[in-house]
């Protein structure tokens, strides 16, 4: 069975003395769940602080982005290099970064590769916008997404690497794909592009998380489903009751 994952992604919120806040409540209500891995993503100056105060908890933290260069002049970018020690997760091409800082299938491989070569495990981000959505062309847009950011890895890396499935059109709207919507996705277009790249057991292995307006009202029914491993949550995971219940449902479903 897959481990189900609840990764919160802060985005541009907290201060560092609000993410050392947020993080020590997080600790406090959630640390002895031992059957849900649980992941907070602060921004990049907020990681070292969040990290030390989660050291000695099973909360792990996560970057929202990196550079899939070692080093060099790439003005106000962090390298893997430079999280290995603070981080142990990292989002790499979330649809926000896509839309306003030109992200593309090629970077996000290019992410993706340098983050699991310095041990990161990557939450690689694919999904359609509304148009795309309501032009039927979900399957093959997200299914392209999939393989071109898998490209070059081997089957056994699979295991080092979780998607999350984000409709753009669901992102911080409160239009959350239905749980049926979301596990079709996940299932028969994710996990089947995987299987069509690297087989069966890869396909068995790799988690698939799904993000857009969850929440502690909708997460059950989301996490009940079987090709859906986790959720990549917004909003939600800046308040620690509604990331805290998330967090507890998931773990009496496993």
């Amino acid at each position: 069975m897959r481990k189900p994952m609840m990764a919160g992604n802060w985005k541009m919120n907290k201060t560092i003395n609000e993410a050392v806040a947020l993080a020590r409540a997080i600790r406090e209500q959630v640390n002895d769940v031992n059957n849900v891995d649980r992941v907070v993503c602060p921004p990049f100056i907020d990681i070292p602080m969040v990290s030390a105060e989660l050291i000695g908890s099973n909360i792990a933290v996560g970057a929202q982005n990196m550079h899939w260069a070692e080093s060099g002049a790439y003005t106000g970018e962090i390298s893997a290099a430079m999280l290995k020690n603070l981080a142990t997760y990292v989002i790499i091409g979330h649809s926000e970064r896509r839309q306003y800082f030109a992200e593309t299938d090629e970077s996000v491989n290019k992410k993706a590769h340098a983050a699991l070569a310095a041990g990161l495990t990557p939450i690689i981000c694919v999904g359609e916008s509304l148009e795309q959505n309501e032009r039927g062309e979900t399957q093959e847009f997200v299914s392209g997404q999939v393989k071109a950011a898998l490209a070059g890895f081997t089957a056994a890396q699979m295991a080092e690497i979780v998607i999350a499935y984000e409709p753009i059109w669901a992102i911080g709207t409160g239009r959350a794909a239905t749980a049926e919507q979301a596990n079709d996705i996940c299932g028969g277009v994710v996990r089947k592009a995987v299987n069509e790249m690297f087989g069966d057991e890869a396909a068995a292995t790799i988690r698939i998380l799904y993000g857009g307006s969850t929440n502690e009202k909708n997460i059950g029914e989301i996490m009940a489903k079987p090709d859906i491993d986790g959720a990549l949550i917004g909003g939600a995971s800046l308040k620690v009751e509604s990331y805290a219940a998330m967090v507890k449902t998931t773990s009496e479903l496993y």
